[in-house]
């Protein structure tokens, strides 16, 4: 199934030839991007005790370990005016269709706010199939009046101008097709910072990719997913199921895949609104470190490697993703 799903991207790609970083002049005042095809490549983030991002460290804080062993760090550079790329996961499902507006409204505002001069943002909806509502674009006004587009999935449509045909079980929520998607087909070329930002509540219903697909793309992209897990409460039992799905299998799936790649799962709940939620990301993805070092087990033969990045102060932790593909560089 997979042609399917990357074909019905390569039409949208081909249609809107998207900008690509390498088309832009880079000011001289921004730090360099360093890119080796030899050099593994970490985001993390720093909590203390009390949860509250640490954002003054120095390489010398920083351990890392490749499957046990200790590597030695080749940069460090703390992100904060790095450029930054983000795709925008919204999911568009029937269980999401009481919340769309709102969604729309603080995307709107993050968006606004959260975006410099050299960082780039798409917006992708999903629901029975995924669909691109923006490529590539540095305007806040652009992808506000793309959001206009959200409406609940239709059953019709697919990544793209065109429709694609259902194939196979019954669709609703294609969450890990949408995730697969965004770090195969939009990511992975890219260089510098890259974030998935989704929101949903993580119940995924007929995606053609097992989450495990969906992880190690994003894994191969260098791509950081942030799940923002926000639910309508009385959908579930109003479809009489009597309970709330999105906060048990739906809230394990968007662990895994925040986790795994170094990113944090957002609750949205009475006390910590949309807005409130979009806020502490913006702050977290300006409070990153970058961390590049030389694996001292130079083999690149496509097997995973587990990471670990530990802190010299043992009451701080870091968040950072768990590990990588070793991938032959004519491989990605």
């Amino acid at each position: 199934m997979r042609p399917l799903l990357v074909l019905a991207l390569a039409t949208v790609l081909l249609a809107q030839a998207p900008q690509t970083q390498q088309d832009q002049k880079v000011p001289d005042d921004l730090p360099t991007i360093k890119v080796d095809v030899d050099v593994v490549n970490i985001l993390a983030s720093v909590r203390d005790k009390r949860n509250s991002l640490v954002p003054n460290l120095e390489q010398k804080d920083f351990i890392v370990l490749e499957d046990g062993k200790p590597q030695p760090i080749k940069y460090f550079t703390r992100e904060t005016d790095l450029p930054l790329t983000i795709g925008l996961l919204i999911d568009v499902s029937g269980s999401q269709a009481n919340l769309i507006q709102i969604e729309r409204d603080a995307a709107a505002q993050f968006f606004t706010q959260v975006l410099r001069k050299k960082d780039e943002a798409f917006l992708l909806s999903f629901g029975e199939e995924a669909e691109l509502l923006q490529d590539y674009t540095n305007s806040p006004k652009l992808l506000i009046a793309a959001m206009r587009d959200l409406r609940v999935s239709s059953g019709v449509g697919g990544f793209g101008p065109g429709p694609v045909p259902t194939i196979g079980q019954p669709r609703g929520t294609v969450l890990y097709d949408a995730v697969y998607l965004a770090a195969n087909e939009k990511l992975k070329s890219e260089v510098g910072r890259k974030v998935i930002v989704v929101i949903t509540d993580g119940v995924d219903e007929g995606s053609r990719l097992p989450i495990k697909e969906a992880l190690a793309e994003a894994q191969k992209a260098d791509a950081v997913i942030y799940s923002i897990e926000y639910e309508d409460p009385g959908f579930y039992s109003r479809g009489g199921w009597g309970i709330s799905l999105g906060g048990g299998a739906g809230a394990s799936a968007l662990h895994q895949l925040s986790d795994d790649t170094g990113g944090h799962v957002y609750r949205v709940d009475r006390r910590n609104t949309l807005d409130v939620v979009f806020k502490e990301l913006q702050d977290e993805m300006r409070s990153q470190y970058s961390i590049g070092y030389t694996p001292l087990n130079d083999k690149k033969d496509g097997g995973y490697r587990k990471l670990d990045v530990k802190l010299a102060n043992k009451d701080l932790k870091a968040q950072a993703r768990k590990g990588y593909y070793a991938i032959k560089p004519e491989a990605r």
